[in-house]
């Protein structure tokens, strides 16, 4: 019952919460509404949630937020979803801004393996694209991941016209001398800020060429179609450099994914406003029977593809209320 169009859909990312202690220019506007905390899941509705969905096929878990690492009592969750019967992997994607205290004890509760968003290396400008961040504190997250054996570390740099497509060579020398997967994204039109999003897209093929122009030939790595990020290795390089291209190629015939929004709605594709309420069945007393059922029917009508090329642009949400 976890097939759609051929697919084997068993990933599932989970926002924890819509709040983050960033503001990036690509994810949501500077003035962003956070949801009240009664319209989000807790913890025991969320862990609830989470072993249901094994029962349609979900054995991967991606915890996203906003910023998952604003969640009260992370590693007690995190510690509960490991425990589930069926779940083999927990991984997460964050900022790495608390991670530098948080990364052993969360793999001490079961987490695995994490991605990071670093969109630059220069102080002053990650300041500006975050409207926060201090680079500084990431670099410390990103080594303490590391320590505690969250590998491989995976690195996230949204590539935003204007902001830090001259960064991408600094960026992919990283994997000269670091066994780390450095993943360059296309910005994703979303919600409120879809205009912006979209006059700020860089290609992946315009990226390719910059890193080539300075670091010579990027040879592809074996890709199993289901990862996002197509797979690169420069000459002598340690790790891996990818691009995700949602935008200018799409990879939808491999997606394997479906998201939990914090405030507990299954969304279908990313890229697309289709979702089903799980949280107020839940509240209204629904059965585990009854929610499977929702589950199964989400994977039954997950979309083939996003309508980027046919200009549908879902506007219900911007990417930190849905978590990537």
């Amino acid at each position: 019952m976890n097939a759609s169009y051929g697919r084997n859909i068993h990933y599932l990312r989970i926002s924890l919460t819509d709040r983050c202690n960033f503001r990036c220019v690509y994810c949501m506007p500077a003035d962003m509404v956070f949801t009240p905390q009664p319209y989000l899941l807790a913890d025991d509705e969320l862990l609830r949630l989470v072993r249901i969905a094994t029962m349609v096929g979900f054995d991967r878990v991606r915890l996203t937020g906003g910023e998952p690492t604003v969640r009260p009592n992370l590693v007690r969750l995190v510690a509960g979803i490991a425990q589930v019967p069926g779940i083999r992997e927990i991984a997460m994607t964050t900022n790495a801004m608390r991670l530098e205290k948080l990364a052993e004890p969360l793999a001490e509760a079961g987490l695995k393996r994490v991605n990071i968003s670093i969109d630059t290396l220069d102080a002053e400008r990650f300041y500006k694209m975050t409207r926060f961040g201090k680079i500084e504190q990431v670099w410390r997250g990103i080594l303490a991941a590391e320590r505690a054996g969250l590998n491989p570390i995976k690195l996230n740099a949204v590539v935003v016209r204007g902001y830090n497509e001259n960064d991408i060579v600094d960026l992919a020398r990283l994997t000269l001398e670091h066994d780390w997967d450095m993943r360059f994204i296309e910005v994703m039109p979303l919600g409120s800020i879809a205009d912006f999003q979209m006059d700020s897209v860089v290609p992946a093929a315009e990226m390719k060429l910059r890193i080539e122009s300075a670091l010579g030939a990027l040879t592809p790595v074996d890709w199993d179609g289901h990862n996002p990020a197509r797979p690169y290795r420069l000459r002598g390089g340690r790790g891996t450099i990818g691009f995700i291209s949602s935008v200018t190629e799409p990879f939808c015939a491999g997606c394997d994914r479906m998201r939990l929004s914090a405030d507990g709605r299954l969304r279908l594709c990313l890229l697309r406003d289709n979702e089903i309420d799980l949280l107020t069945p839940l509240r209204a007393g629904a059965s585990d029977e009854d929610l499977r059922e929702l589950m199964a029917r989400g994977i039954i009508e997950k979309p083939w593809g996003h309508g980027l090329a046919q200009h549908v642009i879902a506007g219900s949400r911007v990417m930190s209320q849905i978590g990537g």
